[in-house]
């Protein structure tokens, strides 16, 4: 037997246990402090508006070789400077420098880097207010700013 209290008038002793023991889990430090929104550029929401600041080729992590296609993004809402990963074949073509961009998560791990690319937690979905799917496949021209 562990050393719990049990017993009639023991319910005081096991929620006082229960509440020390609860910040030995990380997930729960994580969400009481709230570290993810301090430290996540995009402030807790899942998309954010950007402007492309240049395209940068990025070098897969081992036991991958390749060149990943990727945007230097500036937030509007706080200036702030990700990386952001161009999903699709031919994706980097239809984005030019000062272009207005929606990123989003791409949800890997514990909201960490996804695959094989180190640091990079986001991808781009819109470009100029189009869905960047529809004008890889050809459906939409791109627009004229």
């Amino acid at each position: 037997m562990g050393n719990k209290s049990r017993g009639m008038n023991s319910g005081k002793k096991l929620k006082k246990r229960r509440k020390k023991s609860r910040w030995l889990k990380p997930k729960y430090v994580s969400r009481i402090l709230k570290l993810k929104k301090k430290s996540d550029p995009l402030e807790g929401s899942h998309q954010a508006k950007g402007i492309i600041l240049e395209k940068v080729q990025m070098e897969a992590k081992q036991p991958n070789s390749a060149m990943r296609k990727c945007v230097r993004v500036q937030l509007i809402k706080n200036g702030r400077q990700i990386t952001a990963f161009a999903p699709g074949d031919g994706a980097i073509k239809l984005m030019d420098e000062h272009d207005e961009v929606i990123v989003e998560c791409i949800g890997g791990v514990k909201g960490r880097a996804k695959g094989d690319l180190p640091g990079v937690r986001w991808q781009v979905i819109k470009v100029n207010d189009q869905s960047l799917n529809a004008l890889r496949k050809g459906k939409l021209e791109k627009a004229r700013k």
